[in-house]
């Protein structure tokens, strides 16, 4: 009898091992944090095709990286919901304690899902979300497991999507355009294409973390004057001096920070636009080598986004609430008129007004966000910008990194001083607000992990 036995009981045991073997097989593939990461790049890669503004695409980030985040952080109990710690975020419906679920797949399809309807290419991130899918399959995931992981994920989508539509984002579709005025000290639409203003009323979309648009409204603008010993003349003057001796570096810094969505070119009687990543996109490449290198798991990852994302977003609509409340002229138009008929800066200049310097606002406060997740010394490399043709730059900290684009902005010729100073000012208020007012963890948050 126990000759018998003893094949059988070894046969049990091969049996349950290879399906336990198999289990931690599909979990384990299911569970890598690229699948995260590359759903986040094709959005990013389809606001840069369909050309959307910063401010527009930084509330895209901040929606997606919020339902990734509320799905995905249930792989880790220790992770805590958003939910009432963002303005009007309701509670989230918790998973079914009786079901299994791949929450890496639930994250990616509301990431998708939500995507989806903020861009005008909606069919091209469907096909991805088919094509990703198909990949999750394809580790031998258990079919029950997908389906319920889908339905979660599509709960989530439907939960953000909801709390989304209530920002008044939509109204602001509808209010009038913006007038330019006649009198010499405001913003003035510019060459080559003299685009109208790009989101005036940004303001009045409600922020995420922040009380309002102007809880950190930066110190006040330079004033302005013609006069030739005042402050204002000496700042535009400097902008124009600091353009005429760039270094090689200096333009270098200034073409890796340029991060213009929509740049209109000039050939001859041609007029042709080359599309890049926006200043929010560029920081949000960032996150993901970050997370790479400092091998962050999904939960993490996701963290680490919508931690951003919403630090971004905030800064967008302080940012812009400051810029169509001082309205100031850009450096082109000023130094044109008053100091040197026909000069041009290095960089195009953006299509809104000059102050703050959002590059200043939005870099500096996610470097604090970022800091305060991963550390004060972490060293990266940033290769975002090598799909355009431009060179990565290696950085020893994220304050380093905003730093320098900040500065980027005068060596561009597109902002004063007083505006990449301020602005660094602002985006660091906000940043710190941001890493103090949000709760993720049940353990406090260490970049030393």
């Amino acid at each position: 009898m126990k000759r018998l036995l003893l094949p059988f009981l070894f046969c049990c045991l091969n049996i349950c091992t290879s399906v336990a073997a198999n289990k931690i097989n599909w979990k384990a593939l299911a569970d890598n944090p690229d699948f995260l990461h590359r759903a986040i790049k094709e959005i990013t890669d389809v606001m840069v095709h369909d050309v959307y503004s910063p401010p527009v695409a930084s509330r895209t980030y901040a929606y997606i990286s919020v339902a990734a985040y509320e799905a995905a952080r249930h792989v880790n109990g220790n992770y805590l919901s958003l939910a009432g710690q963002l303005q009007q975020l309701p509670v989230f419906e918790e998973p079914d304690a009786q079901k299994q679920y791949s929450f890496s797949l639930a994250a990616v399809n509301a990431i998708l899902l939500v995507g989806k309807t903020m861009v005008i290419s909606e069919e091209t991130i469907e096909d991805f979300r088919k094509k990703i899918m198909g990949e999750f399959t394809a580790t031998g995931m258990p079919r029950q497991v997908f389906d319920n992981s889908i339905d979660y994920g599509k709960k989530i989508a439907e939960q953000v999507l909801t709390w989304a539509a209530k920002d008044n984002y939509k109204q602001t579709r509808s209010l009038p355009k913006y007038t330019v005025t006649d009198d010499i000290e405001t913003w003035k639409p510019t060459a080559p294409s003299y685009m109208k203003a790009v989101e005036p009323y940004w303001n009045k979309v409600r922020p995420f973390a922040l009380d309002s648009a102007t809880q950190f409204k930066p110190l006040p603008c330079t004033p302005f004057s013609t006069d030739t010993g005042s402050r204002f003349y000496k700042e535009a003057l400097e902008v124009q001096l600091t353009g005429i001796h760039l270094t090689e570096e200096q333009t270098q810094i200034a073409n890796f920070w340029d991060c213009n969505p929509f740049k209109m070119n000039i050939n001859g009687h041609v007029m042709y636009a080359s599309k890049k990543i926006s200043p929010g996109g560029h920081w949000i490449n960032i996150t993901r080598l970050v997370c790479r290198k400092a091998h962050a798991d999904i939960a993490r990852a996701a963290e680490a986004y919508a931690w951003l994302s919403v630090a971004l977003a905030d800064a967008f609509i302080s940012c812009w609430d400051e810029k169509y409340r001082s309205r100031v002229i850009r450096p082109e138009t000023y130094i044109d008129r008053y100091i040197s008929q026909g000069w041009m800066p290095l960089l195009q200049t953006p299509p809104f007004p000059e102050y703050t310097s959002g590059h200043s606002v939005v870099s500096t406060a996610a470097s604090v966000v970022l800091t305060r997740l991963f550390g004060e010394k972490f060293e990266y490399t940033d290769s975002t910008e090598t799909e355009f043709d431009i060179p990565v730059r290696h950085f020893t900290s994220f304050s380093q990194a905003s730093a320098e684009a900040a500065i980027s902005r005068l060596y561009g010729g597109i902002h004063y001083m007083a505006a990449i100073r301020n602005g660094m000012l602002e985006g660091e208020a906000i940043g710190k607000f941001v890493s103090a007012k949000l709760k993720t963890r049940k353990a406090a948050v260490s970049g030393k992990e």
